[in-house]
């Protein structure tokens, strides 16, 4: 917390000489607001199917009208958040059948990200990604699922640096946070899924083999990820509280 209110003060200090925010700030200030709010969504503190106004997600976030308003617009074209014209937002439902289609696109356009990311990764990159491989080794046994969540947010930012290519940054990071929110629920709300060691080993292999600038076992270790978290939908499609997906659906009995 005292992290982002640091943050949050050198953007409100640093302005243009006349009283306004620097562009740059300004746009360091959209991006937090969206951080932020995409943190809300994959650990489902703004649930799938709720609805909210505007001035609640301010609330909520700690961000003024305009960020948190240029942070929705970008989430509504993600399709994360529906805008209701006159009736406020509503966090969009989980559609599993959907989501479990769109993880062949994910695994496509990792296999091309992956690629690019293990041929160009610099000595900078290289060290990154075996800085965060020791880490996940170390804490193995006492990462918790928000711990893992931020170290996954890191890796996935670390590939897209390393393949070098814009564009793919803004195509991804929406996939990115659909499957890290299922992931959360898989582990935190299935029984018996609360172990992370099996997504960890996952995570581990693509760092290797992107520290190691190995292609081809770069793009296998990926292909083994979306595998992985293919076998999650197989589970949650049978097992999940549909609430979960949707709070707006009526509990049984009364629960």
């Amino acid at each position: 917390m005292a992290r982002r209110k640091r943050a949050l003060e050198v953007v409100r200090n640093d302005d243009d000489g006349e009283g306004r925010p620097s562009r740059r700030n300004r746009l360091n200030f959209f991006e937090l607001a969206y951080q932020k709010i995409e943190e809300l969504l994959v650990h489902c503190e703004l649930k799938p199917g709720q609805f909210m106004t505007m001035l609640e997600l301010q609330q909520i976030t700690g961000f003024g009208r305009t960020p948190v308003h240029h942070a929705v617009n970008r989430l509504s074209a993600d399709t994360l958040i529906i805008i209701r014209p006159r009736h406020g937002l509503h966090i969009a439902p989980i559609d599993l059948a959907r989501e479990r289609m769109l993880l062949g696109l994910r695994r496509d356009m990792e296999r091309f990200v992956i690629r690019l990311a293990a041929d160009r990764a610099s000595l900078s990159h290289r060290n990154q990604a075996l800085h965060i491989e020791r880490l996940l080794r170390e804490r193995r046994a006492s990462l918790t699922l928000d711990e893992f969540n931020s170290i996954d947010r890191r890796i996935d930012a670390l590939v897209l640096e390393a393949a070098g290519e814009p564009f793919l940054i803004h195509t991804l990071r929406p996939l990115h946070t659909l499957y890290r929110r299922i992931g959360y629920i898989h582990h935190r709300f299935m029984p018996g899924q609360a172990d992370l060691s099996g997504t960890i080993d996952h995570h581990l292999a693509i760092l290797a083999a992107v520290a190691g600038r190995r292609v081809e076992e770069a793009v296998k270790a990926s292909d083994a990820l979306i595998d992985y978290m293919g076998e999650m939908f197989t589970g949650m499609e049978a097992g999940i509280d549909p609430r979960l997906l949707d709070c707006s659906i009526e509990p049984l009995l009364g629960a």
